[in-house]
């Protein structure tokens, strides 16, 4: 993920910035506990289509 696109984008629920994890390629909002996944080099920022993270 290259640093300047991760800069801009935001999780769609919280609007707080994201966490790229390269080894599951994700982005992580740690605030809205969802991880969005990157599919073909393109971030999918649907709710619907995040998974669930953490307890």
């Amino acid at each position: 993920m290259r640093k300047e696109l991760l800069e801009l984008l935001v999780c769609p629920v919280t609007r707080t910035p994201l966490r790229w994890d390269e080894e599951r390629q994700e982005l992580v909002s740690e605030a809205a506990g969802l991880a969005y996944p990157v599919r073909d080099g393109i971030p999918v920022m649907l709710v619907e289509e995040a998974r669930r993270i953490g307890p």
